[in-house]
């Protein structure tokens, strides 16, 4: 069944369907926090136009979401008290926290709210089964998530690759729709792989090769240019039996890495690598950057961004392309030194006169971080994992339930 039968909020009937109507929502608030600040807010900013539409309809709702990987149960760093906050800043309106998901505090708040007024529980990864392989487990937390509700929107695209309670089973148990971005993200993700316009070009980056391979696969007969950088291109560069020195490198992945760059050659797919590395002799912010043919690594240094002549050339593939997306650092961006690459190739997104995309995680923080404004942007995308798992073809747990009645 095709994305474009999911139902929509918009199909829904506000009258009967939403007014004074209990909705749980699950939305993707995982956002950066340290010592208690959020660092980007992207993720909240884009669950916006569904929770203002559900309010404004008179829905009294429920949000679900989680935040990071908390492996024994609650603990403070993980809290969504300070998303609970900021989510109330940017809607302008006091927002409801609960300190437990299913608990006595979650039950009296959602027993006492009303039409209009919305309520964020706490991680819903506090509670083991959320994440649990066996069924019965999550469809237990499931029905308690679902108890007093009316209604289930699904618009955590980040985590829709999850057979999870809150994005799986609570769908098969209560009538459910589409959110705002969930349906803008599918509508993205078809512009790259159904018929995109052409040329087309992916951009791809990050430290693992074995985080990609998958999407690298898949997406080789569909594009014209693919460009690698960051950490994973040190495997593609010892798979052409040069020195990487101290550079990340998945040895076990060079022969798989052989195939693909043969097979980009039998596509006619135009296969960018860097041919100048900075590179320096430890990971660390203040540590000298030393501009090397990628070729000659010194053995005793480590490649942390692509060089100028690089990013010069991978910029001007993009601004060819009418179709763009994006995905992982070019560098590590996180260091002044070593975030050139990764600037130049988000330059160069700006310039794109069709759709360009950059695919969310590391990529929407580090545009954010260099400076740039989300508006510069085609779009850019919330999903990380999902994304990636969309393009390497799979199906997502959370949007296959969307379509069952």
């Amino acid at each position: 069944m095709s994305e474009t039968s999911l139902r929509a909020i918009t199909d829904l009937n506000v009258e009967s369907e939403l007014k004074g109507k209990r909705v749980l929502l699950r939305c993707d608030l995982n956002v950066p926090i340290k010592d208690g600040v959020i660092r980007d807010d992207g993720r909240i900013r884009a669950s916006l136009p569904t929770i203002k539409y559900l309010l404004e309809a008179g829905a009294a709702v429920v949000i679900m979401a989680h935040l990071g990987r908390p492996k024994n149960g609650a603990a403070p760093e993980f809290s969504l008290a300070p998303v609970a906050h900021r989510l109330g800043d940017l809607l302008g309106s006091p927002v409801l926290f609960s300190t437990d998901v299913v608990g006595a505090d979650s039950l009296a708040k959602r027993a006492a709210l009303k039409g209009g007024e919305v309520l964020l529980l706490e991680n819903i990864r506090f509670e083991s089964a959320e994440t649990s392989k066996d069924d019965a487990q999550r469809v237990e937390l499931a029905k308690k998530l679902t108890a007093d509700m009316d209604l289930y929107v699904s618009d955590g695209f980040g985590a829709v690759h999850r057979k999870h309670a809150s994005v799986y089973d609570v769908a098969t148990i209560l009538p459910h729709a589409a959110g705002f971005l969930v349906a803008a993200e599918i509508n993205v993700l078809k512009k790259l792989t159904v018929e995109p316009e052409r040329p087309y070009g992916v951009v791809l980056g990050g430290s693992k090769v074995s985080d990609k391979i998958g999407v690298i696969k898949n997406l080789l007969e569909k594009v014209d240019v693919m460009a690698i950088g960051g950490g994973m291109l040190f495997t593609f560069l010892a798979a052409q039996g040069h020195e990487i020195g101290k550079s990340l490198v998945e040895v076990d992945l060079i022969p798989e890495v052989k195939k693909l760059m043969s097979d980009a050659q039998r596509l006619g797919v135009k296969l960018l690598l860097p041919t100048d590395i900075v590179v320096a002799p430890t990971f660390a912010a203040d540590a000298i950057p030393t501009l090397v043919k990628a070729d000659a690594i010194p053995a005793d240094q480590m490649g942390l961004d692509i060089g100028p002549q690089s990013a010069a050339v991978f910029a001007s593939a993009i601004e060819g392309c009418k179709t763009v997306f994006w995905n992982g650092p070019m560098g590590v961006f996180e260091f002044p030194n070593f975030a050139n690459g990764t600037k130049v190739v988000a330059e160069a997104l700006t310039k794109v006169s069709g759709i360009s995309v950059v695919g969310g995680g590391d990529s929407a923080a580090a545009v954010r971080a260099l400076g740039f404004a989300d508006e510069q942007f085609g779009y850019i995308s919330t999903g990380g994992g999902a994304s990636l798992e969309y393009l390497e073809g799979k199906s997502l747990p959370g949007i296959e339930v969307l379509h069952n009645a």
